[in-house]
């Protein structure tokens, strides 16, 4: 049957089970939200108060319910407002299909109203990415989009739609998404047998074994499979941040997240390993820090999905490419049972030696509030964050037990992305609790998302762990710069529960370690509204430990 390009648009949604669309309405997509309105009682679309919220809402999303995410903007302007957003889901493989309006074909490359080119500019920090100037060529497109986006290792892909082709007709049928397959793109299932049983002997004769789990873990939906090796084999197990989740926080193998502000025990562990198995990581600088003091005594040992991480930043002498589940299910069935009691022995002393801690006096610290947060959610609630010292006390001190639950932009580190993205997650999972423990530095970047969370009566709790100050930075400055604070003292008397009452959102202040409680649990209780918790903490309170730029990271500031 003929359909207008728009209905087409609209039609391979559905086939994509896509229920929900976050976007900002423009002239360039006026037909396809035209489309979405008779479609309404199949697709939801959330009106976000700026393109760049409905990226991360997007992101928030897909993260939260292991789905594809989906958002939509206008071209030039709308376009643009969405790049953040679409580099944040890049840098951590997230599933996101980003649609774009574009000028009409007839006007192309002749800098016209609202023109950019958004394929040029989103190249480097996409998957893929497509401009469609033949409605024929719709329907193809956007299945190809979707079918990369959630394949092999995920990542955003956009779609640029000119908007003649919108409005032109084609024939179109339906097409179920498990036919479609795209040259080049697999799902990397079949792995080398002899190659896994080359690393499960090498596992099985390691002395001092130790496992880096990435965020390919909780994307992969693995880590049970992580959790059967580990405890097989008896082999510690920490975490980068974005791999928080992917085996359980109370776990007495566990030993904490690893890097720049890992614990101790774990980053001493790097360096007395004599075998690391990292599981989707990339070895980040915040990981590894000094790259040739990075595990001295190791054999590395890297399993991805994605070949191009192996060994570009760390040396792997072993490797494993392929689907994560797969491979760690066939490692657990032919390791060795071993105890290592020796070595989980010196993982037990450093652990009891030097636990995350942090001053618990009568001041109200940001440690203290997340701390707080986890006990009264008993370790349930879905954690977003803003960036910077409250996205690693979120990471520290609670104490997340599966995949899904810490939902934070690592590898770019956009200020702005947790309060967009606590609604994508509240959206995916209507029956979670979500919170966003934010900073009031990143909260002020996007908090015109209060707005769409009022209008959606999206039950978010922001908790602000407020100390007047871009905190990371000023951290930074007192250790680093002679205490030399250039710009970043942020004490500009902003009312931030005078704001939240003014979208319609509830609020309180709390300077009291004593008060605590009682506002958690007031937000807690709030079902039809965002609730905002003003915590003011102290300006100076760090985030501990920390590696020093160019050092080892057992060469850690504890103090």
């Amino acid at each position: 049957m003929k359909l207008r390009g728009a209905d087409i648009f609209v039609e391979c949604l559905k086939e994509q089970g896509v229920d929900t669309i976050f976007g900002y309405p423009g002239g360039a997509v006026l037909n396809i939200y035209d489309a979405l309105y008779k479609a309404k009682d199949s697709i939801r679309h959330i009106l976000t108060s700026h393109e760049q919220g409905a990226a991360h809402a997007a992101d928030g999303y897909a993260r939260a319910s292991g789905k594809v995410g989906v958002c939509l903007a206008t071209s030039g302007p709308g376009a643009t407002n969405l790049v953040t957003g679409i580099a944040t889901a890049y840098m951590d493989s997230v599933p996101m299909v980003a649609f774009t309006g574009q000028v009409p074909t007839n006007l192309l490359g002749k800098d016209s109203f609202q023109e950019v080119d958004i394929t040029g500019i989103t190249m480097p920090i996409t998957k893929h990415n497509y401009i469609v100037k033949d409605v024929n060529k719709l329907a193809e497109t956007i299945r190809k989009a979707f079918f990369i986006a959630s394949h092999g290792r995920p990542g955003p892909v956009l779609v640029d739609i000119c908007k003649d082709v919108t409005s032109a007709f084609a024939e179109y049928s339906a097409q179920s998404s498990e036919t479609i397959s795209v040259q080049g793109i697999k799902k990397y299932k079949d792995v080398d047998f002899t190659q896994i049983l080359e690393c499960a002997d090498a596992i099985s004769r390691a002395q001092r074994p130790f496992i880096i789990a990435g965020g390919g873990v909780g994307i992969a939906d693995a880590s049970d499979c992580l959790i059967a090796l580990a405890e097989r084999a008896s082999i510690p197990v920490a975490t980068t941040l974005m791999g928080i989740g992917s085996f359980p926080g109370e776990h007495p193998l566990f030993t904490g997240m690893v890097g720049m502000h890992g614990t101790k025990a774990s980053n001493i562990a790097v360096s007395e390993a004599d075998l690391i198995i990292a599981v989707g990581a990339r070895f980040s600088d915040r990981v590894i820090s000094n790259v040739s003091k990075f595990a001295p005594n190791a054999v590395i040992m890297h399993i991805d999905i994605d070949p191009s991480e192996i060994g570009k930043n760390v040396t792997a002498e072993l490797s494993l490419v392929g689907d994560i589940n797969y491979i760690l299910k066939q490692l657990a069935e032919n390791v060795e049972s071993n105890q290592r009691k020796e070595w989980n022995t010196k993982i037990s002393e450093w652990k009891n030696k030097y636990p995350l801690r942090y001053k618990n006096d009568e001041v109200l610290r940001g440690p203290y509030v997340v701390d707080k947060i986890y006990n009264i959610t008993k370790g349930e609630a879905i954690i977003t964050t803003e960036v910077g010292q409250n996205q690693i006390w979120a990471a520290q001190f609670y104490k997340f037990t599966k995949p899904r639950q810490f939902i934070s932009s690592g590898g770019l580190g956009t200020m702005g992305f947790g309060l967009g993205a606590s609604i994508g997650a509240q959206i995916a999972c209507p029956n979670k609790k979500v919170i966003n423990i934010a900073g009031d530095g990143s909260f002020r970047m996007n908090c015109n998302e209060l707005a769409t969370a009022v209008e959606y009566k999206l039950p978010v709790i922001i908790a602000i762990l407020n100390n007047r100050a871009l905190g990371m930075v000023r951290q930074w400055q007192n250790l680093f710069y002679d205490g030399r604070y250039s710009c970043t003292n942020l004490d500009r008397c902003t009312d931030f529960v005078a704001l939240a009452k003014a979208y319609g959102a509830d609020g309180m202040h709390v300077y009291d370690k004593n008060e605590v409680d009682r506002a958690l649990e007031k937000a807690l209780s709030t079902t039809d509204r965002p609730f905002v918790i003003n915590f003011n903490i102290d300006m100076d309170d760090k985030v501990l430990p920390i590696v020093p730029p160019g050092a080892p990271i057992e060469e850690l500031i504890e103090e």
